[in-house]
């Protein structure tokens, strides 16, 4: 069994905990979340979400912080090493995309817990170098997250949103920071726990003060839709709009930080934006919408959002009674999900095949052959 550094006496405890603080090391929190994210320990893949753990970026986003230990052994890194991981991490999330979250997730890891560490801990040209490192390295951390997520693995998701967290605060970036904190609240919207999310967002929108229009628009959606979660429905309107307009206003090549590797702000602003109707009951807008962030997606490489948006688009028809509508839409979904490892595919076609039972029940024509080549798309997935 690895060693992760505890005694015996307090092991499980401490394992429990790993990586739901941002006051200790990231680096060296980041190389044990790794090595037992590779390792597959049950204390991680199986870990609940924790409310308690949203909450600590909001008693620390502006707050100054002790930065990592001084680098250690090794040679001295520069621009050309800084440069290496970010184009690492640009091929990493250019086949996460395509391919789902699945598709070189244990290569990520240990990139990032072995290579990328090792770098952390180097000495460095200029203090400004090291910083860009480590928020190369949080971007990094950042898409291991978001790997975990795909895998439905929330509570080691979060364990590498947070130490994301710490590395962009100790490279000083605010825009990192911002963005974090962005997928923090989306992070507890997604898991129906809504008690941190609008302090998240609130802070996230703080803290991108200053970003082009289109970065901004990013930051603004997610404020709205958290806004619709806490029950504030016409103030989460007018936000879902104010984001539109950045959107359109916005070009994505003046995007800052991590926000230019997933995709054009209109098509985000639209995917939330559909959420946000779903959540307030409007099934009409919430398809436009859908259908918006599908187009956009698919314009581009983003093979498995643009799948989960036409999943959703479908769901929305349903909920209008379009039931023809919605079959033609989901045998599309399928075709854009071929190839793609993704525990939510997998969770979209199974919620498909449960909102279409009473229509098989009834003996609806496409239902049934859409339920059919659903559950032989599951038996190929799983």
């Amino acid at each position: 069994m690895l060693d992760l550094g505890f005694n015996s006496a307090d092991a499980h405890s401490g394992e429990a905990n790993l990586g739901l603080t941002v006051e200790d090391d990231p680096v060296e929190t980041l190389g044990r979340i790794g090595r037992a994210d590779i390792e597959r320990r049950d204390f991680l893949t199986r870990a609940a979400y924790s409310v308690a753990a949203a909450a600590l970026p909001l008693g620390v986003a502006g707050e100054a912080q002790a930065r990592t230990a001084n680098a250690i052994a090794g040679g001295v890194a520069g621009a050309a090493e800084v440069a290496a991981v970010r184009d690492m991490v640009a091929m990493f999330t250019a086949i996460d995309e395509r391919h789902g979250g699945q598709h070189g997730r244990s290569t990520v890891v240990q990139y990032l817990t072995d290579d990328v560490r090792r770098l952390c801990q180097s000495r460095f040209e200029t203090d400004d170098l090291r910083k860009e490192m480590f928020s190369a390295a949080g971007s990094l951390a950042y898409l291991a997250g978001w790997k975990a997520y795909d895998a439905s693995e929330h509570g080691l998701a979060q364990r590498y949103y947070l130490q994301a967290f710490n590395l962009a605060r100790s490279a000083e970036n605010r825009a990192d920071q911002a963005y974090v904190l962005r997928i923090l609240a989306h992070h507890g919207m997604d898991n129906g726990r809504p008690e941190h999310v609008l302090g998240l967002a609130n802070a996230a929108l703080e803290l991108s003060r200053g970003v082009d229009p289109a970065t901004e628009s990013l930051f603004v959606i997610c404020r709205a839709r958290a806004l619709a979660e806490s029950g504030q429905q016409a103030e989460a309107r007018r936000e879902a709009e104010r984001a539109r307009e950045l959107a359109l206003r916005g070009e994505t090549a003046e995007m800052m930080g991590w926000a230019t590797m997933w995709g054009t702000p209109k098509a985000t602003v639209d995917s939330h934006t559909a959420k946000i109707y779903a959540r307030l009951g409007d099934y009409a807008a919430a398809e436009v919408h859908h259908a918006g962030a599908r187009k956009r997606y698919a314009s581009t490489e983003h093979q498995r959002i643009a799948a989960l948006s036409a999943a959703a688009e479908g769901g929305a028809q349903l909920k209008q009674g379009q039931i023809e509508a919605a079959c033609a839409t989901w045998d599309k979904a399928l075709d854009t999900m071929t190839g793609i490892r993704s525990s939510r595919t997998v969770e979209s076609v199974r919620t498909m095949r449960a909102d279409l039972a009473p229509f098989r029940a009834r003996g609806a024509r496409s239902a049934l052959e859409l339920d059919e080549r659903a559950r032989a798309w599951l038996r190929q997935a799983v």
